[in-house]
């Protein structure tokens, strides 16, 4: 049985699990969302 040859510079793929990803948007995306929710009402009291 033979192997597909490889490119010198081809790296093999790696499986990152779903979970750890979700964790990563979650710990990035829920303060960010924070952040903007009280930017969009600090703008609203002061042009409103």
């Amino acid at each position: 049985m033979s192997t597909p040859a490889s490119s010198p510079g081809e790296q093999p793929t790696t499986h990152t699990p779903v979970g750890l990803i979700a964790f990563a948007w979650a710990l990035v995306s829920v303060p960010l969302a924070y952040g903007l929710y009280n930017a969009v009402r600090a703008a609203g009291a002061l042009f409103g």
